[in-house]
């Protein structure tokens, strides 16, 4: 049974998307950032946040600055107004709000050409939908995975977005198929994938370090490309004075280590590109292990819980 929370998040998540389109661009923008500096600024803003960039930064959560944490959570509300907005957005203004280095577009470019599949990750950085937007605008339909949230309306709502956007949807759970033998499918076919891959949601992910702390991240991206042939790529999209925005997607990194290995060189790669644009990582959530709870670390790492 939808419990009254879930009902009242899918219908909050609704009226965001109805209501946004309908003023202008401007005023929008300006009420997220004013309630996102609101909220910053309200006991220090969020605790989680204010811990996973005191790891960032290296310093202790009380050492990171205040402007430091309402920054970050203005980024996070200019995410959610720009996905809001997106689906009412013309094209064209959504592609070109967007830079892509001409160095990266060749690098994309020979990858794709291989016609061997590409695996493309990425971090909770910017706004990863406009970055996606950008990608099927240069190459077509790309696909990727969704979190089943609940209730079910809600999900719907957000695979009716992203297929709106282009995106080729699979639920990361309760599909007709594995995700993981779709996308490997997609890519033998000369496909692109994209995945977020700094949280892993399941028990299967690999342990890395990631800022001189130990986290979990998932094997996907890696076992896909490795598996496959596919080139793999880490892509970072961070925001610019809005509504412009930058995108790097560097050279295919090296599978010849295995899984394991590989998953800490794309840790590394989110690490380099996550501290030279810190506010705009939006990870609010606890990330490292000596942040989990018992619960979820009893749910990671398969241990029984006492009661």
């Amino acid at each position: 049974m939808t419990s009254m929370s879930e009902r009242l998040t899918d219908f909050g998540y609704g009226l965001g998307w109805s209501a946004v389109r309908h003023v202008p661009d401007s005023v929008g923008r300006g009420l997220f950032d004013k309630g996102a500096g609101l909220a910053g600024r309200r006991g220090g803003g969020p605790a989680q946040l204010r811990r996973n960039l005191a790891r960032v930064l290296g310093v202790a959560p009380a050492a990171v600055p205040d402007a430091t944490v309402e920054a970050s959570v203005r980024s996070y509300a200019r995410y959610w107004y720009e996905a809001f907005r997106l689906p009412s957005m013309p094209t064209d203004e959504a592609v070109r709000s967007v830079t892509l280095p001409e160095e990266d577009q060749a690098w994309l470019a020979e990858d794709v050409g291989r016609g061997k599949g590409v695996v493309i990750a990425l971090p909770h950085s910017g706004n990863w939908d406009m970055a996606g937007v950008w990608l099927v605008a240069h190459y077509g339909k790309f696909a990727t995975v969704a979190e089943r949230l609940k209730p079910e309306s809600l999900f719907t709502r957000f695979v009716d977005y992203r297929e709106s956007l282009g995106f080729e949807i699979f639920p990361l759970s309760g599909g007709e198929q594995p995700p993981m033998t779709v996308l490997a499918e997609r890519l033998r076919a000369g496909g692109i994938i994209c995945l977020l891959g700094d949280r892993d949601l399941a028990r299967h992910g690999i342990e890395v370090e990631f800022f001189g702390e130990k986290t979990r991240m998932p094997a996907g991206p890696a076992r896909l490309a490795i598996e496959t042939g596919a080139a793999l790529k880490v892509a970072h999209h961070w925001f610019t004075d809005a509504p412009t925005s930058e995108l790097r997607c560097g050279p295919a990194l090296d599978t010849s280590g295995g899984v394991e290995a590989t998953t800490q060189l794309l840790a590394d790669a989110y690490q380099a590109n996550i501290a030279a644009h810190p506010v705009d990582w939006h990870m609010l959530q606890p990330l490292w292990e000596a942040d989990w709870s018992d619960e979820r670390r009893a749910r990671i790492e398969g241990t029984p819980q006492d009661g």
